[in-house]
């Protein structure tokens, strides 16, 4: 039945910094927006929501953790997301065994929704179902709720399945989507998932953080 997860706060997060940043030419987690780099400006959006301390999916030679435990992907060869979100359900298991569900998060979106672990946990039904975030007909699967009952499988699929293509995955389980608005500002709506991935986006980002530091 819903409600499943009765706290939202006893959700390990994982902050999914694992991607290469080619179209960037450096390091995006450590882009500055607002004078904040990205990595510092995300992990203090969670941390307004969250008990638990807040893990890092990246290299073993990142430079800066902040003060977050590093969670590397135990799978060599950057293979996409999902070793990420599998590196961090395994963290999970071994650091909080009594958790259910791992959240994850890109470390590029910087507007994502506050209610948003609340949103995607008050979707889930049971102990091995998935829920994502999803806007404007999009899905965003790497904002997620991932059970980690479901790590054995993921693991097997990833260094079987020669395309690895997310949607793929999310087919073989149950997954509720969980939509979320766009947000009105004054220069236009704003999809909260807007991900930087290149100067120009860090610009557009400016723009729209600009936007909202302007709203009352």
């Amino acid at each position: 039945m819903p409600g499943f997860i009765a706290n939202t706060e006893d959700i390990p997060v994982v902050l999914l910094a694992g991607g290469r940043s080619s179209r960037m030419g450096a390091n995006k987690a450590f882009s500055l927006l607002g004078e904040e780099s990205l990595l510092a400006r995300i992990a203090a959006r969670i941390a307004q929501r969250q008990m638990k301390p807040i893990a890092l999916n990246a290299d073993t030679d990142w430079p800066d953790t902040m003060g977050m435990d590093l969670v590397p992907d135990r799978i060599p060869g950057k293979l996409g997301p999902l070793a990420g979100v599998l590196a961090a359900m395994q963290d999970t298991t071994l650091r909080y065994p009594h958790a259910s569900h791992v959240a994850t998060l890109p470390i590029d979106s910087p507007f994502f929704p506050l209610d948003l672990a609340p949103r995607l946990a008050q979707a889930i039904e049971g102990p091995n179902e998935i829920a994502i975030a999803a806007s404007l007909s999009q899905d965003h699967p790497v904002f997620g709720l991932w059970p980690v009952s479901i790590a054995a499988d993921l693991g097997t699929w990833i260094v079987s399945d020669e395309k690895r293509r997310v949607r793929d995955f999310l087919a073989r389980h149950q997954v509720r989507r969980v939509d979320f608005a766009a947000v009105e500002t004054p220069i236009g709506p704003l999809d909260p998932f807007f991900n930087i991935n290149t100067p120009a986006d860090l610009i557009e980002a400016e723009k729209w953080l600009a936007a909202l530091e302007s709203m009352p």
